[in-house]
């Protein structure tokens, strides 16, 4: 086993065995399939077993299709629909299929389910869940999940698994944000509702150093990374430190290498004390307020 070897823990339910860091393609978003290619080689370094894309990700979902001629057994494939309604989303899971070169997705989720009104079209009659349902009859999809951004996620996903019991959840986690008492009280509410049921966690925005304007744009993300390698292991460490959750790793490709090695070398995660004087240096700010 290489020494770089990424541990692993079980995905939740599903009987996978998923590294602890989730390789995003939304990384993939803008890039070539020579650059996407090159990070194939990257993950597999580090053992990464776990590809977490979306429809939506410009091009994701095209760069990675040409491996899983060859290497689909190898991983866990996620990716996500954006729409609500049940034709909509079967319509899109088939583009998604197509793209990915594949006869079926390990973990399909809903994209992003946290405003109200679409909350209510997706779990509906003729909404995205029954479509999800058709597809893991068909045998399309294993596995059912829902993400969500912002600080109304946690909230929206225990209301969502009282509606139905999804296969893992995906939400925005690093020391920052859980300085905010409320969403962190939300967050280990469905924490909580998970390791009780065996539902996997995923968390984003692991590195992120707070919003950015666009004119001082620098990186792929639309957020302000970390970008020096003391500054993200210290925030990756910190993410790894609580053992329930995945790292889904960030969305550029040049940092890419940074979250992986970072991820290799944890050991022990930092104290708050040593938090603090990371948010002070990197000047960090909550994404969502």
């Amino acid at each position: 086993m290489s020494e770089k070897t990424i541990p692993t823990k079980l995905f939740g339910n599903t009987g996978h065995e998923s590294t602890r860091t989730i390789f995003g393609a939304a990384a993939f978003s803008q890039v070539t399939q020579y650059e996407a290619d090159v990070t194939l080689e990257l993950l597999q370094t580090y053992g990464v077993n776990h590809i977490d894309t979306a429809r939506s990700y410009g091009d994701a979902e095209l760069r990675i299709g040409p491996w899983m001629k060859k290497e689909r057994m190898n991983f866990f494939l996620a990716t996500k629909t954006g729409m609500r309604t049940k034709q909509e989303a079967l319509d899109e899971l088939k583009q998604s299929l197509d793209r990915l070169q594949t006869d079926y997705i390990d973990l399909w989720q809903f994209h992003f389910l946290v405003d109200e009104q679409e909350w209510e079209t997706a779990m509906s009659a003729n909404g995205v869940l029954e479509a999800a349902l058709e597809a893991k009859r068909q045998d399309l999809i294993r596995f059912i999940g829902v993400t969500g951004h912002e600080l109304a996620a946690p909230t929206m996903h225990i209301r969502s698994l009282e509606k139905y019991p999804f296969d893992s959840v995906l939400f925005p986690y690093n020391y920052v944000l859980m300085k905010n008492s409320s969403y962190a009280e939300s967050v280990r509410r469905l924490m909580h509702i998970c390791a009780d049921r065996g539902i996997a966690v995923q968390t984003i925005k692991s590195i992120a150093r707070g919003p950015v304007e666009p004119e001082r744009k620098r990186y792929a993300p639309w957020y302000d990374p970390l970008d020096s390698e003391s500054a993200i292991q210290k925030a990756v460490h910190w993410v790894l430190k609580n053992d329930q959750v995945f790292l889904n790793t960030v969305s550029d490709i040049n940092l890419l290498p940074l979250v992986l090695k970072s991820a290799s070398e944890y050991q022990i995660g930092p104290e708050d004390n040593e938090m603090e004087v990371l948010l002070d240096t990197e000047k960090i700010k909550p994404l969502f307020l």
